[in-house]
């Protein structure tokens, strides 16, 4: 890449940079969207009624908001004992 080329690059760098903290709320949107792909007024919404929403439901037909279902958690755990749990006689052997 000649000095041309990478003073482009690096003016586009700055300019997005630029942008960015510019513009905090839409990079910050962006960002969630990106690693979520929930927009930050989605989670609002979703933590608002305590439902799953994703605004581009209704372009399939869907409501806005729908009930998330959780399975029941059933816990098969066995309690592990230790040595302060084992009789007086037992502890001794």
């Amino acid at each position: 890449m000649g000095a041309s080329g990478s003073a482009a690059a690096s003016s586009v760098g700055t300019a997005a940079a630029g942008t960015a903290a510019a513009y905090p709320v839409t990079a910050t949107s962006l960002a969630s969207s990106a690693v979520t792909g929930k927009s930050p007024l989605e989670h609002a919404a979703s933590a608002a009624t305590k439902k799953e929403c994703n605004f581009l439901n209704p372009l399939s037909s869907k409501p806005i908001c729908v009930e998330v279902t959780v399975p029941p958690i059933t816990d098969n755990s066995t309690p592990l004992l230790g040595p302060a749990d084992l009789s007086p006689d037992l502890a001794k052997q």
